[in-house]
């Protein structure tokens, strides 16, 4: 039993409304509703989804997920590390960066998910406890000092204390509350599609993992066993809405179409079940604040740090858990908000700082970089590097 389960519930009766039903959304319905919010979920999705990527869980990300009681749950689908091979082109093989590497860097403290599994264990701990919403977008925001008042799309009132914009990175709630996508969304300039894999890809073999870099762009593929298995892909594009326009299916093969290996068998598979995949042009959301009144934003709703940091998930977790903690100490909304955001602001400009940085790693400008990026991963295998990589890491998560 989680610290949270143990608590009496601060706050009976009050009511929130959470629109989005993805990690961030969840996790706040989670922790609100133990706190003894009657907490309403709304998402314009007809029903829950769940996607293939994988997601890491370490650092603070491990020790929100410890706090919200959710580890016991993960622990099983922990996937654990696995050996990536880096290849050709041609899915010929260049070297491996063995498991073990990997492991003696980031520490016991971490979970490896695919999001799917996360979100399938946020659902378990609040089904019949919270009120879904589904198939329903929000039409209109109205708020006063005392409540918010939000209009569904099917002409539902709902009235309530708190409102958590949820909802992503092209969030609904921040359209209606703080004004135009165009005036807070930072585009990065480049696409990342991710998708299951239904069948086994057999030029990888089972329980590794197969990744080509090369100048712009990053193609990985994992074979982790049936339901297991996974792609993913990022690029950089100069034109990201013709990409969108284009479709996941024909952008990614135009962007990747000439490699081989497991690559080209993931792309034949996506061109029958596009409808299973992630595809998005990639962008920051930077905002002066992430409040106002009573309605807040959270997750990529606020920041969206992007998958070139690898933290969404585990910010989205601290992200609720500490607003869970800002709410439990201010009986006033908007002071409880504001004491928030001012704990986790740093965490998220270092974290969008980093991902910033870190796109040479799935976009190398040129041949040379792609060529320093191979050297420095053979050297993580020599115990010494591995040691600096650790702390580097320690750093980075404190």
């Amino acid at each position: 039993m989680s610290d949270l389960e143990n608590r009496t519930p601060s706050h009976p009766g009050r009511r929130a409304v959470i629109v989005g039903a993805g990690i961030a959304g969840m996790a706040t319905a989670l922790r609100l509703h133990r706190q003894g919010w009657d907490v309403v979920v709304v998402e314009r999705a007809p029903s829950r989804r769940s996607s293939g990527y994988l997601l890491n869980l370490h650092g603070p990300g491990f020790s929100a997920a410890e706090r919200l009681g959710l580890v016991p749950a993960l622990t099983p689908r922990d996937i654990g590390f696995f050996t990536s091979i880096l290849v050709h082109a041609d899915g010929r093989e260049k070297f491996r960066l063995p498991a073990a590497v990997t492991e003696a860097a980031v520490g016991s403290r971490a979970l490896s998910l695919f999001r799917g599994d996360l979100e399938s264990a946020l659902y378990d701990a609040v089904a019949g406890q919270v009120d879904f919403h589904f198939g329903t977008t929000v039409q209109a925001v109205a708020q006063t000092p005392a409540d918010v008042v939000v209009t569904l799309s099917d002409g539902t009132p709902l009235q309530a204390e708190l409102l958590v914009g949820a909802d992503g990175v092209h969030s609904r709630v921040r359209e209606l509350v703080f004004g135009s996508e165009s005036d807070h969304l930072v585009d990065l300039g480049h696409m990342v599609g991710a998708f299951p894999l239904e069948t086994l890809p057999e030029q990888v073999p089972e329980g590794f993992g197969s990744t080509f870099i090369g100048p712009g762009r990053t193609a990985a593929v994992m074979n982790l066993g049936p339901e297991r298995s996974s792609a993913f892909f990022a690029y950089r594009c100069t034109d990201p809405g013709g990409d969108l326009a284009l479709g996941a299916a024909p952008a990614l093969t135009q962007a990747f179409g000439d490699l081989g290996g497991g690559v080209a068998d993931a792309l034949r598979q996506l061109e029958t079940s596009s409808d299973t995949a992630y595809f998005d042009s990639v962008g920051q959301v930077v905002m002066d604040h992430w409040s106002q009144g009573r309605v807040v934003l959270l997750g990529d709703a606020a920041w969206c740090v992007t998958v070139f940091a690898g933290y969404g998930a585990a910010l989205a977790l601290d992200g609720a858990d500490r607003l869970g903690t800002a709410l439990t100490e201010h009986d006033h909304i908007p002071t409880a908000l504001a004491t928030w955001e001012t704990s986790l602001r740093p965490e998220v400009r270092k974290r969008q700082a980093l991902a910033r940085k870190g796109i040479s790693r799935f976009a190398p400008p040129s041949r040379a970089h792609v060529w320093v990026g191979e050297q420095m991963l053979r050297a993580i295998q020599l115990p010494g590097i591995r040691t600096l990589v650790q702390r580097a890491i320690a750093r980075a998560n404190n």
